[in-house]
């Protein structure tokens, strides 16, 4: 990072970060909050500290933003920097060269896993967090985890696992790995790719994993400039599926070249095909959206930066793979019911990614319909998260979506609870934050019950 008096775009307006940490309490509600909703929403996103400009939007420090609601109240509002090396200044490579997995900025996910809430860069080990957002420290998993780990992992709804990857820029490449329920690490296995890529997302099934070697390529001499990852029209794209019983084992899938940042879900069909949901950029859209530069970057005048919500289905038994564009609205962040990841789902939930035609929407893949909930001109959505309802025999979308939205220019805040089965309806509920938040990456809903069990 350096320090200027000019400040690039990804600092200004509803990214701007904030100077300092604060608490706040007894937060106004508009509307109810369901009582249902007992426990903290956190959520992560790079802020550079006052005096900092970070090169890249992605290379921030960490900073969680928590709300704290329980019986129907918003309790209190809290931000905190992730205490990280890296916030004190320790470079990420040692004097040998080697990488210090222990460094990373921590800026993009923040999950709970077997009674530890770990805030996630790719970059580097998980730094584990305090309920309160106080700072323990990295995490390697009592020495096993020798890469870095995704912002990704992905728990098995049935069992409890925790499925992720870490990517590196000098071999192994990809490493796929395995948490027990415990949050014992068990399963370590290298994933044979060409070269370095940004590996950001990736999926599972019941039966598999489900990787992404895609054309945006790591160079060393791009590193100066802040951001070292690039399309590489040379690279190809492939898809790979990898049976869980299996580690290491890919059956790789050429496809169209594409980038995707974020998984919607996946699972396995009836006939044992393994079918992939994910917000998809095309080439033109991957090269406007990376370096910023307007629609004509790729001599594609259509080419609006955008991700679309794409499918591919891949047939290990035949080698076919069908991609099928499910439709033409522009998102981004989607997700899903966390009961249903690595199965059939109805819902997916996304932000539309549009300046000037902005909400939060739902896809129903068995309709083929979008629902929307947009918002005003001045305001932006963040990621919708799923929380379900306590319902003993609930429908798939019984439960509510939150998201923190941010005014253009930076000014207030709100936490946005929106009911799941009616997206396009009034909010249930408005919480109203006591500062802008920038808009950040992801976030989750930890539950009060989860961290009681543990």
């Amino acid at each position: 990072m350096t320090t200027s008096t000019e400040r690039p775009l990804h600092m200004t307006g509803h990214l701007a970060p904030v100077p300092d940490e604060i608490d706040a309490t007894d937060l106004p509600v508009e509307g109810a909050l369901p009582p249902e909703l007992t426990g903290r929403y956190f959520r992560n996103g790079p802020n550079p500290r006052p005096g900092e400009i970070s090169q890249h939007w992605f290379t921030g420090h960490g900073m969680i933003h928590g709300i704290r609601l329980r019986d129907g109240r918003a309790e209190w509002y809290r931000n905190r920097w992730v205490r990280t090396a890296a916030l004190d200044g320790k470079p990420t490579l040692r004097a040998d060269g080697t990488i210090d997995r222990s460094v990373g900025v921590a800026n993009t996910h923040v999950i709970e896993h077997a009674g530890r809430i770990m805030a996630l860069v790719e970059s580097s080990f998980p730094h584990v967090i305090t309920p309160d957002l106080e700072t323990v420290g990295t995490y390697d998993f009592e020495g096993r985890l020798t890469t870095a780990m995704t912002a990704h992992p992905k728990a098995d709804p049935v069992t409890g696992e925790l499925h992720f990857f870490g990517y590196s820029v000098v071999a192994p490449f990809l490493t796929y790995h395995r948490l027990a329920a415990d949050g014992t690490l068990v399963t370590s296995a290298d994933i044979e790719v060409p070269g370095p890529t940004m590996v950001h997302d990736f999926a599972i099934t019941d039966q598999h994993a489900v990787f992404l070697d895609l054309p945006m390529t790591f160079d060393w001499e791009r590193l100066a400039k802040g951001m070292p990852f690039d399309w590489d029209d040379a690279y190809g794209a492939r898809i790979g599926v990898m049976r869980l019983d299996r580690p290491g084992v890919v059956h790789w899938f050429d496809v169209e070249p594409n980038y995707v940042f974020h998984v919607g879900n996946a699972h396995t069909d009836a006939a044992g095909r393994v079918v992939l949901d994910a917000a998809r950029y095309g080439r033109a859209d991957a090269i406007a959206m990376w370096r910023g530069l307007g629609p004509d970057v790729a001599g594609d005048a259509a080419a609006t930066g955008l991700a679309r919500l794409h499918r591919w289905t891949l047939d290990p038994t035949t080698d076919v793979v069908t991609e099928t564009a499910l439709h033409d609205r522009g998102i981004e962040f989607p997700t899903v019911d966390d009961e249903r990841v690595g199965r059939e789902a109805r819902y997916r939930y996304a932000v539309a990614d549009s300046a000037a035609d902005a909400g939060i929407v739902k896809f129903d893949a068995a309709l083929g319909t979008v629902t929307e909930h947009p918002m005003p001109a001045d305001t932006v959505a963040g990621e919708a998260v799923f929380v379900p309802s306590a319902a003993t025999h609930r429908a798939e979308d019984d439960g509510w979506l939150l998201s923190i939205t941010t005014r253009r220019d930076g000014s207030a805040s709100q936490l946005l609870v929106l009911d799941a089965t009616d997206v396009a309806g009034e909010p249930v509920a408005r919480v109203t934050l006591p500062r802008g938040v920038p808009a950040g990456f992801h976030g989750s809903w930890i539950d009060d019950a989860v961290l009681e069990q543990q």
